[in-house]
């Protein structure tokens, strides 16, 4: 037994030794950073506005009589599916407003899940695409290469941390990650919005 458990150690001490000499640390640390400032801005002015200027539990009261709870989720997708256009953290107050909060909180988790493979598979698509290929390569040739080099622990920190998980996912399409394990890392989708649920909103 004592075998066994120096061998796992030995193996967890070479992977972070593999990861901290590749870079990997530095890089989610730096695309951390960069997403912090961004993140605490929207959440300054989402404050300001709720404060001075809007009332957003009365806002998404309206929005939950006015509009299709399908419509809104049918949007909700088609941002995962396309770069993360517009926070999930929006969609998670709102769901907050409906009748079964757990219930729509899960299906927002599904979707996310649904416009991560979504955005896998353009990526895949891309690849075929000699212009729109050359171009994404130029764009995101830093993230890809990361990609290649951490595989599915890249798609792990894309799913639970405050990096675009579609970015991450189109990426893993266009260098083919194996699509099996793409979609068993890509769970932890389900674990960011009940941790996101449970420490902002308590929905759960």
């Amino acid at each position: 037994m004592n075998t066994v458990k120096k061998t796992e150690t030995n193996k967890l001490k070479r992977t972070h030794l593999y990861y901290k000499y590749t870079g990997f640390y530095s890089f989610v640390g730096q695309s951390l950073k960069k997403a912090i400032v961004p993140i605490l801005l929207v959440i300054a002015a989402l404050v300001v506005l709720d404060l001075y200027v809007i009332d957003f539990s009365n806002l998404f009261t309206y929005i939950t009589e006015t509009y299709a709870p399908i419509n809104i989720l049918l949007v909700f997708l088609a941002s995962e599916s396309l770069l993360g256009l517009v926070p999930p953290e929006i969609f998670i107050a709102w769901s907050d407003k409906m009748p079964q909060p757990l219930l729509y909180l899960t299906l927002l988790a599904a979707l996310s899940y649904i416009g991560g493979i979504i955005s896998y598979f353009i990526g895949k698509w891309v690849f075929t695409l000699p212009r729109v290929y050359n171009y994404m390569e130029g764009k995101m040739k830093k993230h890809l290469k990361h990609i290649r080099k951490w595989g599915g622990f890249l798609i792990v920190v894309g799913a639970l941390l405050p990096i675009p998980f579609s970015m991450t996912s189109m990426a893993a399409g266009m260098i083919h990650y194996k699509f099996r394990n793409y979609l068993l890392f890509g769970l932890l989708r389900f674990v960011r919005f009940y941790l996101y649920a449970i420490a902002i909103f308590s929905l759960v």
